[in-house]
């Protein structure tokens, strides 16, 4: 088992407009396609509290590789995240990292 690590930094006051973008319109999206979350949070105390970081669990960077594109090409995620965006952009950057379990790790 593989977890994507992805961190979105949000334009000021924007945090709200992506929250509301991933409980309404991307994770029944992302059920559709079999993509699993494993965790979502924001920032309480920390470097910033425009940041949304949340965990995706993979079988094998393969499966990755096949459900992100099909999403990314979904015409209703296309069409939600466009109208998400009417008041104008929401991200400032995204990070993303692959992270693999050490044999010492309560997860697996």
């Amino acid at each position: 088992m593989l977890h994507e690590l992805r961190i979105y930094r949000c334009l000021p006051g924007r945090l709200p407009a992506l929250l509301n973008r991933f409980q309404n319109s991307t994770l029944p999206i992302w059920q559709r396609h079999g993509i699993r979350q494993a965790g979502f949070w924001t920032t309480v105390i920390g470097e910033s509290n425009l940041d949304l970081h949340y965990l995706l669990a993979w079988e094998s960077l393969a499966e990755r590789e096949t459900k992100w594109n099909a999403f990314q090409a979904d015409p209703e995620w296309i069409a939600k995240r466009a109208e998400s965006e009417k008041d104008g952009p929401i991200l400032a950057n995204v990070s993303s990292a692959i992270l693999q379990p050490t044999a010492f790790s309560s997860v697996k």
